[in-house]
């Protein structure tokens, strides 16, 4: 049987596309509409409600998917930023800024239900570990406070990212500010002296 005629390979990869659709839809509809439908990301996809249903059964399942097409990113992007070289205040910096870039482009991170903690850790992970590295750095050369654990400065800085959401979703906060004064709070959080907002 040819793929023409449907073959086994060939439905994989339609199957594959479809999926890519699915999720590449989502995630610019629930930037957009954080309350969006699966009926609606369907329509913006270009496939039928069915379609989306196969590759992804429910919401929950959908935005997991999403969010672990995110973090492949910002995994690679903190790979690039290089975290380990240089002054631990300056990588500290760019780790922000990559936090900035994050959130202009996948705004629905800020909309993004609350977790269990446990999971909401395990999740982060791929993220908080070159963190912890970094933080553990700078304390070890002087330029990061050394009072607070590590353990303690990584929950902290994940609980202030958890509040610019908060923030965001509530319509208190524009998304600008409340990137603006998460960042600034984490550099305050883990510098020696508070450094002034840029």
């Amino acid at each position: 049987m040819s793929e023409k005629t449907g073959s086994p390979r060939r439905r994989r990869s339609d199957a594959l596309r479809s999926a890519e659709l699915v999720l590449e839809a989502a995630i610019r509809t629930l930037g957009e509409r954080p309350d969006a439908s699966l009926e609606h990301v369907a329509a913006v996809a270009g496939v039928s409600r069915q379609t989306v249903y196969a590759h992804f059964p429910t919401r929950d399942v959908l935005i997991q998917a999403a969010v672990a097409r995110i973090t492949t990113e910002v995994v690679a992007a903190i790979d690039a930023a290089r975290l380990g070289e240089g002054p631990a205040g300056e990588a500290l910096q760019r780790f922000l800024d990559l936090c900035w870039h994050i959130i202009q482009r996948y705004p629905m991170l800020l909309h993004l239900p609350a977790a269990d903690p446990a999971d909401d850790h395990d999740a982060h992970a791929p993220i908080l570990g070159p963190l912890d590295q970094l933080i553990r750095r700078g304390q070890a050369t002087g330029e990061f406070d050394p009072h607070c654990a590590p353990e303690w400065l990584l929950t902290a800085i994940m609980v202030l990212g958890h509040a610019a959401g908060s923030e965001v979703s509530s319509g208190r906060m524009t998304a600008g500010a409340a990137i603006a004064s998460f960042q600034y709070s984490a550099r305050k959080l883990i510098t020696v002296q508070a450094v002034q907002q840029r």
